[in-house]
């Protein structure tokens, strides 16, 4: 039986994670689940379960938390201290699905008892990349990508030599706003951002991929996780999301992963690796499919990618600062204080400020530099933020 955790167990990584395990219960030992807000699921999860410890984010939380597992002997926690307490007990698989830069430190504690850590927090890699890597292999443990895309090129580069990759191709379903006109996008709402035409994904992740944020960060992550050089790595937008990534090699070939849109795909993977299992998924009817359409990325639509490459180039601290600026422009967004398009400004003039003040292609030393840097970014951005709310 296998001992495993789930971080960010509320979230739709999460829900789905537990779909998987709940489907061979005999095979798995839950230790700890950890949630946001949603303390009633977490409750409910846990019980389900029968995990050791239950972790809510937020300490005013915390009382419903323990009202909601009264007489089941889990353990009810909150903060930050106790995400990261759950992290230090040893289990065999982890997965990392906590959203933000919140779900950094949780994952280096899982490291360094050399578990398997299956990583869907963007975060770890776009701000702190070389250090968990080799967090990683300083412990023995294993990282398996859990972002659909980067699953998608690790399994096409099973059996292959990386010195013969010539490009990694990661795909993009364009979000809820691809087809709306350019002069239309400054007055798009959270509801007009929030509604994904493919996946079904969490309200922040939604709007991250209608500003194509997220694969901005993807790209970093590719660059980071399969260490190629900037130039290698590309997007395209792919609107019926049924090829996840796909790798180009030195004679030409090009190596594609298809499959539903259904993050159980990459999970799954991730869960039972190094071997395949069967999955609850869809099977493609291609005739059914009949076409797939490409089109290349529309740089005035989607400016966040042009800041991802200026964080590749970058390297050091970059990307920790632009992921900080990106989680304070979006919550902006999402509390109505700038527009959609304000969220790309928000982050290059916290880039470009912060960089007279800190030299950003420095390597990361510790972790603590990486969580400094987010705190003075974060500030930054809320003055951004500030600024464009004033002159609205």
């Amino acid at each position: 039986m296998r001992k495993v955790s789930v971080f960010g167990a509320t979230g739709s990584i999460g829900q789905n994670t537990l779909d998987l395990i709940s489907r061979a219960p005999e095979a798995y030992d839950v230790v700890a689940l950890t949630g946001g807000r949603n303390v009633t699921q977490l409750a409910k999860d846990a019980r389900a379960f029968r995990a050791d410890v239950a972790v809510t984010a937020y300490e005013d939380h915390l009382p419903t938390l323990r009202e909601a597992l009264a007489g089941t002997g889990i353990e009810a926690a909150a903060g930050q201290g106790a995400l990261v307490e759950a992290a230090d007990r040893p289990v065999d698989w982890v997965m990392s699905a906590i959203v933000g830069a919140a779900g950094l430190e949780p994952g280096f504690h899982a490291l360094r008892h050399g578990t398997t850590l299956a990583l869907a927090n963007k975060e770890s890699l776009v701000t702190a990349g070389p250090l968990l890597l080799a967090e990683g292999r300083a412990h023995g443990a294993t990282i398996l990508p859990v972002d659909s895309e980067h699953s998608a090129v690790f399994q096409a580069l099973v059996g292959e030599d990386m010195a013969a990759v010539e490009r990694i191709v990661i795909t993009a379903s364009g979000g809820g706003l691809r087809d709306w006109p350019i002069e239309a996008l400054a007055s798009a709402t959270v509801a007009d951002a929030g509604a994904h035409p493919n996946w079904d994904m969490g309200q922040r992740i939604t709007i991250d991929s209608a500003s194509m944020f997220n694969k901005a960060m993807e790209l970093i992550e590719t660059k980071e996780f399969f260490g190629v050089r900037p130039d290698q790595v590309e997007a395209v937008v792919h609107p019926q999301s049924i090829i996840h990534a796909l790798v180009g090699f030195c004679d030409g070939a090009l190596m594609a992963h298809l499959g539903a849109p259904d993050m159980r795909h990459a999970i799954g993977y991730a869960l039972h690796w190094p071997t395949r299992r069967a999955l609850p998924v869809a099977r493609l009817d291609l005739a059914e499919l009949a076409t797939l359409e490409f089109r290349a990325p529309c740089d005035i639509r989607y400016p966040a990618l042009g800041l991802a490459r200026q964080v590749m180039e970058t390297g050091g601290l970059s990307g920790a600062v632009f992921n900080a600026a990106k989680e304070v422009a979006l919550d902006a967004f999402l509390a109505g204080r700038v527009g959609f398009m304000d969220m790309t400004g928000v982050v290059a003039a916290t880039l470009d400020q912060i960089s007279r003040d800190i030299r950003l292609h420095d390597a990361i030393e510790t972790l603590e530099t990486v969580l400094e840097t987010d705190h003075v970014a974060r500030q930054r951005a809320e003055e951004q933020v500030a600024k464009r709310q004033n002159d609205r």
